[in-house]
C-alpha cells in the first residue's frame, strides 16, 4: 500500500490517500476531489479548473498521468 496526499496528486489539501494499485489511487483522488468541489471548497474548485485545462490536451493529460504514476510508484510503501 502506498500514501499520497491530495497535494501529491494536483489537488488542494493534505488529506490522505491509500491505495494498493495507482487506478485505485486515481478513482479516490477523484471522488475526494468531486466531493469537496460539491461541499463548495475553493481551493479545490480551482484545482479542478487547472485539471479541466490539462484534460483539453491529450498529450498534456498523457504527461499529467504519467507523472503521477511516478509518483505513486515512487511513493514508500506503507
Amino acid at each position: 500500500m502506498k500514501t499520497l496526499t491530495c497535494k501529491d496528486l494536483g489537488g488542494a489539501c493534505d488529506t490522505a490517500f491509500t491505495a494498493d494499485t495507482f487506478e485505485e489511487m486515481a478513482q479516490i483522488s477523484q471522488a475526494h476531489g468531486r466531493e469537496m468541489m460539491l461541499q463548495g471548497d475553493p481551493d479545490h474548485i480551482e484545482a479542478m479548473k487547472a485539471m479541466g485545462e490539462v484534460m483539453q490536451s491529450p498529450e498534456k493529460m498523457q504527461a499529467f498521468m504519467q507523472a503521477m504514476r511516478a509518483k505513486f510508484d515512487n511513493a514508500p510503501n506503507a
